[in-house]
């Protein structure tokens, strides 16, 4: 299968029918997990949406040339979270699952950190692909080969901060004076 680009707006309606497919579930959960990087934009819609407080977590395991290489997974310490307790049933996002390194780590690191705490974790994704060691609980599209999804927000990871000032010169306004 040939790599599979995703516009702004084709993402956005994977989120919304995401959040669909959890609520038709009728499953009742009080916290939302988002691994960063990828999972962070899928995580701040539905915290939105469920109007349930959101926690992140990092996990990063591509790097190299446009971070198409998977290398050694790394974890963060710590949550980061707004509320003083984590819930008791958390629903774990991100963006895809790939091998499913990332999904099965988080979970593993939540289970150790939080075991007195979690009574469930449940999982979901946009893309769950095939090659997977875990299956998602939720996911909109699965995807039977191992295609590259070309996400709308990959090309801030090839532009650089001065090519970026390039397209926005400094102002020839003169500033108001007070």
């Amino acid at each position: 299968m040939s790599d599979i680009y995703i516009s702004w707006l084709e993402y956005h309606q994977k989120i919304e029918e995401l959040a669909v497919k959890i609520y038709q579930s009728s499953w009742d959960f009080n916290q939302i997990v988002c691994i960063a990087r990828g999972g962070l934009r899928v995580g701040d819609i539905l915290s939105r949406l469920y109007r349930q407080p959101l926690a992140i977590f990092s996990a990063a395991s591509y790097g190299g040339l446009e971070n198409r290489i998977r290398g050694k997974i790394t974890l963060s310490q710590h949550l980061a979270m707004t509320t003083s307790e984590l819930g008791n049933k958390v629903l774990l996002v991100d963006d895809l699952v790939d091998s499913g390194v990332s999904l099965q780590e988080s979970i593993q690191w939540l289970q150790q950190h939080y075991c007195d705490r979690i009574s469930q974790i449940r999982t979901a994704v946009l893309w769950y692909k095939a090659n997977s060691a875990i299956a998602p609980d939720y996911y909109v599209e699965y995807l039977p080969h191992n295609p590259w999804i070309h996400q709308p927000f990959e090309p801030y990871d090839r532009i650089t901060l001065c090519e970026l000032a390039q397209r926005y010169p400094p102002s020839s306004r003169v500033k108001r004076q007070v």
